[in-house]
């Protein structure tokens, strides 16, 4: 950027840094709300249930395809996030 450009443009200065304050965290937002951490989580506890006899086999694997499809989905997003970040 010239300095003739960045003299003309100085006035923009707060818009800019603040549309980049807003997109930094909408990023935060989105890394948290996909992290697949919390899925993982689940997936271990429903592990233990079944160890511990409160769920049924067919329990177990409606809800362990249920979070293996969120856990998939979360991942590949949280991916591009980063990518994006």
């Amino acid at each position: 950027m010239g300095l003739i450009t960045q003299l003309l443009t100085l006035p923009l200065a707060p818009v800019r840094g603040a549309v980049w304050v807003m997109d930094q965290l909408v990023l935060t937002a989105e890394l948290e709300y996909y992290d697949p951490e919390p899925v993982r989580q689940q997936l271990a506890e429903l592990e233990q249930e079944l160890l511990d006899g409160r769920i049924s086999e067919e329990e177990f694997d409606r809800r362990e395809d249920d979070l293996l499809d969120e856990l998939e989905w979360r991942q590949a997003h949280h991916r591009q996030l980063q990518a994006r970040s």
